[in-house]
């Protein structure tokens, strides 16, 4: 029985990362043995156990072989004769199947540690193809090593799969989940350039990917190209450590420019309305957590009003705040501010950038709600005890007078 740590944890040490967790595979013991040494099994498809003292997972070296379409559609094997090779080979990428044993040294059958200098995904062997989440886990990689570029031999294995409708067969949970991971990397922009340039993109997200080739105004958008505007948002949330939902946010806040009609381009008003549909058809598809699809659609139908914030009177500010719940929401509201800072500053192109520009529209609108806030709802209810149904009226009008004395607006009509 010889253990070795394997995949990531090996990885990330060679470059040089902070290792977090270990993933060990077992070579030549059978679950009987593991038992016997303490060992907590907790694998459903196939042995896995947990250290007694680490509580670190060990799985039995193991073959695999595929039975269906997807990625649950294997049967596999384990036994004491299954080597260290047989288990790395059916490893996704070269710079997963690298192992250590316990003395240090490394075992890479595959040039793993070559690719890793040369900055290289590259599949360990034809079975890559037999599993579509590798695609979605290679574009993930691809967003945390953003210096990395895929092998042409793997990009194209992964176009085949692409074709033979492989990523079809992907359930939309497991599509989330790698999304998601690769949103909160260094640089999402990646993943998407890596789905595209396979053609997953338009299978897995074919609302995103039908903004590339779309043009924008030059003098607004210099980078003119809305694929490219979606690439930089999403990075730039990035930058500033934006939370998931809004990242999901900054992603999707521009799906309705895909669906404007191409003899009104450049020009896309109204896409904000086109693109809350388009919104719901997506996370309803993928089926998208609440708290994210909830404020994707808010920031789709109001990034355009937030983004025109300076010039907004009080009366429609506060109708804005209704229309968002953001009296009862008001850290929503804010999640809704910060995706349309990173859409504002997302506009960069060879002769302009709008990356560091300043956005006056957050704290404009955060002192407007704080004030908006601030009205006393429940003595103005108090005070039309006898004409309750004038009760949202007189509220709405002393938020008016609120957000007009906060903003030093004059106190006339709009």
């Amino acid at each position: 029985m010889r253990t070795y740590v394997v995949g990531g944890a090996v990885r990330d040490a060679l470059l040089g990362l902070p290792v977090k967790d270990h993933d060990h595979v077992v070579v030549g013991a059978t679950p009987e043995d593991m038992i016997v040494k303490g060992f907590r099994p907790v694998g459903k498809d196939f042995p896995v156990f947990l250290h007694p003292q680490t509580q670190e997972e060990y799985a039995l070296a193991r073959t695999e072989r595929k039975t269906a379409p997807g990625y649950k559609g294997f049967v596999f094997h384990t036994s004491p004769d299954v080597t260290l090779e047989d288990d790395l080979i059916r490893r996704d990428l070269t710079i997963n199947a690298i192992a250590r044993a316990e003395d240090g040294t490394l075992t890479d059958p595959y040039g793993g540690q070559r690719d890793i200098e040369q900055r290289i995904f590259r599949h360990v062997s034809e079975a890559f193809a037999e599993d579509p989440v590798r695609i979605l886990r290679v574009a993930r990689f691809a967003a945390r090593f953003a210096d990395f570029r895929v092998a042409s031999e793997t990009n194209a294995l992964m176009q085949k799969m692409v074709e033979q409708g492989e990523v079809d067969a992907l359930v939309p949970e497991r599509v989330w989940q790698e999304l998601s991971r690769g949103l909160m990397e260094q640089k999402p922009s990646r993943m998407l350039e890596v789905l595209r340039d396979c053609g997953a993109l338009a299978r897995i997200l074919p609302e995103l990917d039908a903004l590339w080739g779309v043009p924008q105004p030059e003098k607004w958008h210099p980078e003119i190209d809305t694929g490219i505007h979606v690439l930089q948002v999403i990075d730039c949330a990035a930058r500033l450590e934006r939370d998931l939902p809004t990242r999901f946010a900054c992603l999707m806040h521009d799906l309705g420019k895909g669906a404007t009609p191409s003899e009104n381009w450049p020009s896309h008003h109204g896409h904000e309305g086109l693109g809350v549909k388009l919104v719901e058809q997506l996370c309803k598809r993928l089926r998208v957590p609440t708290e994210c699809r909830d404020l994707a659609v808010m920031t789709a139908r109001e990034h355009g009003n937030v983004g025109r914030a300076v010039q907004l009177r009080a009366n429609t500010i506060v109708t804005l705040f209704e229309r968002c719940d953001a009296f009862r929401k008001p850290a929503r509201f804010t999640q809704v501010l910060l995706a349309t800072e990173c859409d504002a500053r997302g506009r960069i192109g060879p002769n302009a950038s709008y990356a560091d520009a300043p956005f006056p529209q957050l704290a404009r609108l955060e002192t407007a709600l704080a004030a908006a806030r601030g009205v006393n709802a429940g003595e103005i209810a108090a005070s039309c005890a006898d004409h309750p149904q004038r009760i949202p009226e007189r509220v709405h009008a002393a938020r008016i007078r609120a957000v007009k004395q906060a903003l030093k607006e004059e106190e006339d009509e709009e």
